[in-house]
Formats: structure tokens, sequence, C-alpha cells
């Protein structure tokens, strides 16, 4: 990239669909997989209980609401950590550091998906439209975080937290007890394996004043507090089941999901972190995978029609 490109925050001229690909490789849009899944989840037991009945157009909306509010995460922390990102040997290739992608294509990106999420909102019901800002708030907030408190993990779980339960607000149009347990299932999941994931960030972090529960506790005390949010995350999963008088193949799906939660923590050890993203990307993207496959199954065979 050229030095006047450079200063005016554009890129140099390329084909419109590379700068497509680059965007989506900023926010990179294949780790829906990990709360999608649960936001289903929520929106389909919500639909056994109206009518047992799959309302496609209702679930197509959830989906495009889900994505494009991570979409709008993922760029705004992009775009708010690339000074920090610079200084990361990790994160020092990223699109926003390299200059793959501008930051005022960023923010383009950023908007058209806030837009997006914003329009799905109001297409689902009222509600959904009211409470979106409550839902983009941590979003943003989260990675600031780490510029604050030692616990932005905590904030991500937060925000997390909040797709099981919008999905069922979705569908329903009302509160509901089981979707705040599913969603601080979801949220507590995602906060104890970003703890795993910032492990890989101590020396960094330290060095250039970073917050985070490794930075200033260690790895072995993120670790461990990984694995009681992951207790405490099958737990709750445990009580949805329960409190939605789920059948034999949810409980199957959590009996999965229990030995994947064991295996992930057997693989990360403090002072081997070689297989992290092993534990972070494969382990936990197919957790959400196989509860969902199980809780889908378990309802169809419930009554559900697809």
């Amino acid at each position: 990239m050229s030095a006047a490109d450079a200063a005016l925050g554009s890129e140099p001229v390329r084909p419109n669909n590379s700068r497509v690909k680059a965007f989506l490789r900023l926010v990179m849009i294949e780790h829906s997989v990990f709360a999608l899944p649960f936001a289903y989840i929520a929106a389909l037991t919500a639909m056994f209980r109206a009518d047992k009945t799959v309302h496609w157009v209702e679930l197509l909306l959830v989906t495009v609401a889900m994505v494009g509010l991570r979409t709008f995460a993922m760029a705004c922390n992009r775009i708010i950590d690339r000074e920090i990102d610079a200084r990361n040997p990790r994160t020092a290739n990223r699109e926003l550091v390299t200059g793959a992608v501008s930051v005022r294509s960023a923010w383009t990106g950023a908007l058209v998906a806030l837009v997006v999420f914003l329009g799905a909102a109001a297409l689902l019901n009222p509600l959904c439209l009211a409470l979106a800002p409550v839902a983009v708030v941590p979003m943003v907030v989260y990675p600031y975080g780490k510029r604050f408190t030692t616990y932005p993990h905590a904030i991500l779980g937060i925000a997390q937290a909040m797709g099981p339960v919008g999905a069922w607000l979705a569908v329903t149009g009302s509160w509901s007890w089981e979707a705040l347990i599913l969603g601080l299932a979801v949220g507590i999941w995602i906060g104890g394996f970003d703890l795993i994931f910032a492990c890989q960030d101590v020396q960094a972090d330290r060095a250039h004043g970073v917050r985070s529960v490794p930075a200033r506790f260690g790895i072995p005390a993120a670790l461990w507090g990984a694995r009681v949010s992951h207790v405490m995350t099958t737990v709750l999963l445990v009580w949805f089941g329960l409190a939605t008088e789920a059948g034999v193949l949810y409980w199957i799906g959590m009996a999965v999901v229990a030995v994947a939660f064991v295996y992930e923590h057997r693989v990360v050890r403090p002072h081997d972190l070689s297989r992290l993203n092993r534990a972070f990307f494969s382990v936990n993207g197919f957790i959400g995978i196989a509860l969902f496959v199980c809780a889908l199954l378990d309802l169809v065979v419930r009554g559900l029609t697809v």
C-alpha cells in the first residue's frame, strides 16, 4: 500500500470480491458456528412450545440477526484493537494491520452489518427492535474492556448470552426464564474458552499493558477459571433440559458435551499450549453443533413439525 493510500485510510484498487473476501476474513465469519446453534436451540424450543411447528421465516430472520450482530461486533473489535494487534506477533498479520482491509472499509462493513441486524430485528417483532440497542452495547464495550478491567472475558460472556435470549424473544415476543438459563450457559461457556484463548497472549499483554485474567493471575489460574466456567455451563445446560422437559436425545447430546469439555481441558496444559487452537476452534465448534443436532432430533421425535 502506498503512503498516499495509507494517509487516506484506503485500500489499493482491487476487485470488489477480493475486498469482500478480505472483510469476511477480518470478521472470521466462520466462527458464527459457536453461538448460532444455541440461538437455534432457543428458537426451535420456543416454536415447539408454541405450536410444534418450525416457522422458517422467523428462523431465517434469527439467523440474519445473529450473523449481522456478530459481524458488526467483530469488525468493531478489529478496528478498536488494531494498534494492540500491531504490537502482538500473533495478531500482527490481521487485515487491518497489514492494510488488506482499510479502516474505512471495516467501518463500512460494520455499519452495513448493524443495519442488517436492526432490519432483521424490526421484521421479527417490536420488542426485538426495542431491545436491539441492549444487544449492541456490550459488543462495542468488549474490545475496550481489556483497557480498564482484568475481566474482559466476562463482558464477552454477557454479549454472547444475549443470543439465545434474543432468539426466544424473536419467536414468542415475551420473556422466558428458560431462555435466560440457556443464555447464561452460552455466556459462561464462551467466557470460559476466552480465558483459554487469552493464555497465548500473556507475554504480549503484560508487555503492552493489555489486561486479562491470564496476564494478571497467570496461565494456571486462567485454566482453572475456564474449568469452573465449563462446569457451570454443564450445570446450566442440564437445568435448561430439565426446565424444558427435554427427552433422551437431548441428554445424549449433553453427555457428548461433557466428554468434549473433559477432552478440551486435557489437551491444554499450563506449560503446553501447543494444542490450544484445537481446543478453541475444533472442540468448541463441535460442542455447539453436537448439542444442536441432538436437541433438534429430540424436538422432532417429540413432535416438532419440520
